[in-house]
C-alpha cells in the first residue's frame, strides 16, 4: 500500500521477508491492510488539528484487531510474535501514531491474558471488556519528575491504604499513550504508609473512576496523534484486589519490541513514497526522463534498500529463532534488543535519505513525507533505550 499523494505507480517488493507464507498470516494481513488504508485517509486531519483518532480506532476495535494478542481460548486472535509484527508493520505504513497507540494495548493486554500472577477473577473481568466491550489497556509509569521509569526511583504518584482496605491513590502520569480511548489503565505508584515511601507497585484503573482526568497536554513532534496525554489521579479509590503484581509485559521476549514493527512500518512507507516519486517526477531540464534515471537517485535509493532489507531481516529474523528455538531463548535477548536498535536508526536513516531524493517537497504537509520523517523519530524513546540496549549486547557477549 502507497500511502502518498502521488500518482499510483508498481512498487518493487519490500526487501527482506515476505508475507504472508499461509493462509492465516493473509487473514490477519487483509485486516491489516485495509485497517491502514482507513488510517491512511484520517491521518491528515488528526495530524494538522493535534487530535487523536477516534474514527480509525473505532474502526480498529469493530475488526477485532484489538484482540490481536489475546489467545484464542480467551476469545483473541492468538497472534504469535511474528504474526503481530508483520500486522503492526502494514498497519503502520497507514499511521505510525495509531498503529503506535494500538501497540502499548497489544503488548499489555497479552501480558494481562498470559498472566499467571494477576488475580484470576480480575484478569477474567479486564479480557472480557477488551473481547466483548471493546476495552482498551495500557500503563502510566512516566511522570514529569521521574523520566523513564526503567531508569530507577520513586513515582512521586501515591498509594494508599484507606481504613476499609481500599486503595487511595493521587499523582499525574505523563505519556499516557492512548488515554482518550482507554478502558482501563495499569498506574505505577509508590505505596505510602505514615508518610514515608515503602515500595513501588502497581493498580488497575478504570478511566471511568471518580478523580481520574485526562489533562490534553500532548502536543508533539511525533506521533501527534497517540493521545499520550498527561492521567490526573485525585483521591481515586480502586479496590484493594486492583494491586496488581510486578510481572506485565515479558521482558526479553519479542513481545517487549513490539513497537519495532511501527517504525519498520513507517521506514517502509517512506520508502514507497520515495520509489514512486522517483518514478513520476520530470523536471524540465530531464527532457522528459523521471529523476529515477540519475546515478545520485539511484544510489541513495539502494541505500534506503539496504538499511530496510537489514531492519525487516534481522528483527523478523530474531523473532523467528525466538519462536523456533524455545531452547535459545535466554540467549537470544540481546539480538532482540539489538534488532530494535537497528530498526529505529535504519528507520531514521531511511527517511533521512528519502527527504534527500524528494527534495524540498517532501517537507511539504501535503505529503506525508514530513509526518514519517518526524514520526520515526519517536523510536528512540521507546525501550530498550540504545545505551541501554548496547549495554545488554555487550554484557551478552563478554559474558558479564
Amino acid at each position: 500500500m502507497v500511502t502518498s499523494t502521488l500518482p499510483d505507480t508498481a512498487l518493487p517488493p519490500v526487501p527482506g521477508p515476505q508475507f504472508p507464507q499461509n493462509a492465516r498470516q493473509e487473514r490477519i494481513l487483509d485486516m491489516a491492510e485495509s485497517l491502514a488504508a482507513i488510517a491512511a485517509a484520517n491521518a491528515p486531519a488528526h495530524e494538522r488539528n493535534n487530535t487523536f483518532p477516534h474514527d480509525t480506532f473505532a474502526a480498529i476495535v469493530d475488526a477485532g484487531y484489538h484482540t490481536l494478542t489475546i489467545p484464542e481460548d480467551q476469545g483473541g486472535m492468538g497472534a504469535t510474535p511474528i504474526e503481530a509484527l508483520m500486522a503492526q508493520e502494514r498497519l503502520a505504513r497507514g499511521d505510525g501514531s495509531a498503529a503506535l497507540a494500538i501497540c502499548m494495548h497489544l503488548g499489555h493486554i497479552y501480558g494481562v491474558a498470559t498472566s499467571t500472577d494477576w488475580p484470576d477473577d480480575l484478569r477474567r473481568s479486564v479480557i472480557d471488556a477488551v473481547v466483548n466491550d471493546g476495552a482498551l489497556y495500557n500503563t502510566a509509569a512516566s511522570e514529569p519528575g521521574l523520566g523513564s521509569p526503567s531508569r530507577g526511583g520513586f513515582f512521586a504518584t501515591t498509594a494508599e491504604r484507606t481504613t476499609d482496605g481500599c486503595w487511595k491513590l493521587n499523582g499525574r502520569k505523563t505519556w499516557a499513550t492512548l488515554s482518550p480511548a482507554l478502558g482501563f489503565v495499569g498506574v505505577g505508584a509508590t505505596i505510602v504508609e505514615d508518610g514515608e515511601p515503602v515500595e513501588k507497585a502497581s493498580f488497575l484503573v478504570p478511566m471511568n473512576a471518580a478523580g481520574v482526568a485526562i489533562d490534553e497536554t500532548w502536543d508533539n513532534m511525533s506521533m501527534s496523534a497517540t493521545g499520550s496525554h498527561d492521567l490526573v489521579l485525585t483521591d481515586v479509590m480502586v479496590p484493594a484486589d486492583h494491586r496488581l503484581p510486578v510481572s506485565g509485559k515479558p521482558s526479553n521476549s519479542p513481545w517487549s519490541i513490539l513497537t519495532s514493527a511501527v517504525y519498520l512500518g513507517v521506514g517502509v512507507a517512506a520508502r514507497d513514497f520515495t520509489i514512486a516519486f522517483a518514478k513520476t517526477r520530470k523536471p524540465a531540464a530531464l527532457g522528459g526522463k523521471t529523476i529515477a534515471t540519475l546515478p545520485n537517485v539511484q544510489q541513495r535509493i539502494a541505500e534506503i534498500e539496504l538499511k530496510l532489507l537489514a531492519a525487516r531481516a534481522t528483527l523478523y529474523g530474531a523473532v523467528q529463532q525466538w519462536e523456533d528455538h524455545p531452547d535459545l531463548r535466554g540467549a537470544l535477548g540481546w539480538q532482540l534488543a539489538g534488532a530494535k536498535v537497528l530498526v529505529t536508526n535504519n528507520a531514521i536513516d531511511i527517511t533521512d535519505q528519502a527527504l534527500r531524493v524528494v527534495g524540498s517537497v517532501g517537507l511539504q504537509r501535503r505529503h506525508p513525507l514530513e509526518r514519517y520523517f518526524r514520526d520515526v523519530r519517536a523510536g528512540l524513546g521507546n525501550p530498550p533505550l540504545d545505551d541501554v540496549a548496547v549495554g545488554i549486547i555487550g554484557r551478552a557477549v563478554l559474558g558479564e
